[in-house]
């Protein structure tokens, strides 16, 4: 396991430890949608760093393929396999959105396998083996995230 990365993640956790979402709350409709983007930034640089961590080698983050919607959160390597990888975050004391594995819906999964398979051909990497993983993050207000990784998570 790379030093460098265990000692990231370790400042980055540190940093986590009462949680992820901004400490003030404001009811303007505008914040709340600036709170949610900082909070998915917050969580995606949370999972790349423990899946450094876990010994991926991340090639690409945000990856949009142009004229489609949506992005993959990340792309690396897990051994020689190419991991594609959807981080969901959830920041709320309620459960009132379920847990974030669920937000990675039949549609979701669509739009990520058709992304998924523009970047394999761009990239001439059609021959590679790879699987689609979800990370969820769920960071209480006031505690430390707890992270789940389903390797896996749904076939093409």
């Amino acid at each position: 396991m790379p030093i460098f990365a265990r000692a990231m993640f370790g400042l980055v956790d540190w940093a986590a430890r009462n949680g992820l979402a901004d400490a003030v709350q404001s009811p303007s409709p505008q914040s709340a949608k600036l709170r949610a983007r900082r909070t998915g930034v917050r969580g995606e640089t949370y999972a790349y760093w423990y899946l450094r961590r876990l010994g991926y080698v991340m090639i690409a983050r945000n990856f949009t393929f142009r004229g489609m919607k949506g992005e993959i959160d990340m792309v690396g390597y897990d051994g020689s396999t190419l991991a594609f990888v959807e981080v969901k975050t959830r920041t709320g004391a309620g459960d009132e959105f379920g847990a974030p594995e669920e937000a990675v819906t039949r549609e979701k999964q669509r739009n990520l396998s058709r992304i998924a398979r523009n970047f394999l051909r761009e990239y001439r990497a059609t021959s590679a083996p790879f699987r689609f993983d979800v990370l969820a993050i769920e960071a209480r207000p006031g505690g430390h995230p707890v992270v789940r990784l389903h390797k896996g998570a749904f076939t093409s």
